[in-house]
C-alpha cells in the first residue's frame, strides 16, 4: 500500500485540528470537571465546597438507590438491544427479499432515527397514555389492566418500546448493508446443497453477519446507557417509584433536580467507567467468537 505523504507538515494537523478541539472542549474538558467534582462536596447553600476525596464514591456505592437504578439499567439495555436487534434483522431480511419498491420500504424504514428521543417519547407515551391513548384504549378493552404511570413493569415495557423503536432504523442499515455484502454465489450454493429457508439463515448468512452484529451490540449497549435520557424524561421521568430510573437518569435527578453535584459527578465517572469496561469485554472476549465468512 504506497503511503500519503503531504508536501506540507503543517497541513496534517490542520486538518485533524477542529476534531482534536471538538474532542477535548465536548468530552476531556467536561470529564475532568465530572473528576474534579466528584472528589468535592458542596454545603447546602452551594456557597462553599470541601474535597472529600473518594467519600462521594463510596455514598453512591452503597447507596440501595442507586444499586437499584443499576439494576433497572442493565434490563433496560438488555431488553432494547434485543429487541432493537432482533426487530431490525427481521425487517431487513424481509427487505432484503423485496423484488419491486426496495428503495421505497428502506426509505419508510430509516424515517423514525430522524425523530429526536424526547419526540419518541412522547409518541409513545401519547398513543398508550392509559387516559387517553389509542392502543391503551385497546388493552382496556381486552381486558389488560393498562396503567404505566401506576405500573412498575409496564412503564418499563413502555420505555424499551419506544427506545427500540427509536434505534431499530440504525440497526436497519447496517443489517441491510451486511445482507447485501454477502455473495449472491454462496447463497446460492447453499440453496443448490439443500439448505433453504432458516437453514440457510442460521447456518449460513447469521454467521456471516456476525461482525455488524457485534459491531451493533456495542452501539445498541452504549445507546441505552446515554442516548435514552430524552425518552425516560419524557415518558416516566424515572417512575413510577423509580422503577425505570436509569443510571444516566439519576445522574440528571441527582445533580440538576436535587442539586447533589459531588454525588451527581462521582455517579457520571462510575457510569464512564461502566461503558468503558464494558465495551473493553465486548472487544477483548465477545470478538472471540466472531466468524468473518
Amino acid at each position: 500500500m504506497q503511503s500519503v505523504i503531504f508536501p506540507n507538515k503543517v497541513l496534517p494537523y490542520l486538518l485533524v485540528a477542529p476534531q482534536i478541539v471538538l474532542t477535548v472542549v465536548f468530552f476531556f474538558w467536561p470529564a475532568s470537571q465530572a473528576l474534579y467534582q466528584s472528589t468535592m462536596r458542596e454545603d447546602p447553600f452551594g456557597l462553599s465546597s470541601n474535597f472529600v476525596g473518594m467519600a462521594n464514591f463510596s455514598a453512591v456505592l452503597s447507596d440501595p438507590n442507586y444499586l437499584h437504578a443499576l439494576q433497572v439499567t442493565v434490563v433496560f439495555s438488555l431488553l432494547t438491544a434485543l429487541v432493537s436487534m432482533g426487530l431490525a434483522l427481521l425487517l431487513a431480511t424481509a427487505v432484503d427479499r423485496v423484488v419491486r419498491g426496495k428503495g421505497f420500504y428502506r426509505t419508510l424504514m430509516i424515517m423514525p432515527y430522524a425523530v429526536a428521543p424526547a419526540v419518541a417519547g412522547m409518541l409513545w407515551l401519547f398513543m398508550f397514555n392509559p387516559a387517553m391513548g389509542t392502543f391503551a384504549y385497546l388493552l382496556r378493552r381486552n381486558g389488560i389492566d393498562w396503567d404505566p404511570l401506576l405500573d412498575g413493569n409496564q412503564a418499563m415495557l413502555l420505555v424499551v418500546a419506544a427506545a427500540a423503536w427509536k434505534q431499530i432504523s440504525y440497526n436497519f442499515l447496517f443489517f441491510v448493508a451486511g445482507l447485501q455484502a454477502i455473495p449472491k454465489s454462496l447463497l446460492e450454493a447453499a440453496s443448490i446443497d439443500g439448505a433453504r429457508g432458516s437453514r440457510r439463515f442460521w447456518t449460513i448468512v447469521f454467521p456471516l453477519l456476525a461482525p455488524t452484529t457485534f459491531f451493533l451490540l456495542v452501539v445498541n449497549t452504549v445507546y441505552a446507557f446515554f442516548d435514552t435520557f430524552g425518552i425516560i424524561h419524557s415518558v416516566t421521568g424515572g417512575g413510577p417509584a423509580k422503577a425505570t430510573e436509569t443510571l444516566v437518569y439519576k445522574v440528571y435527578n441527582d445533580g440538576f433536580v436535587n442539586l447533589n453535584l459531588g454525588s451527581s459527578a462521582a455517579q457520571s465517572v462510575i457510569l464512564m467507567i461502566i461503558v468503558i469496561a464494558l465495551t473493553a469485554f465486548q472487544f477483548r472476549f465477545v470478538e472471540k467468537r466472531v466468524h468473518y465468512g
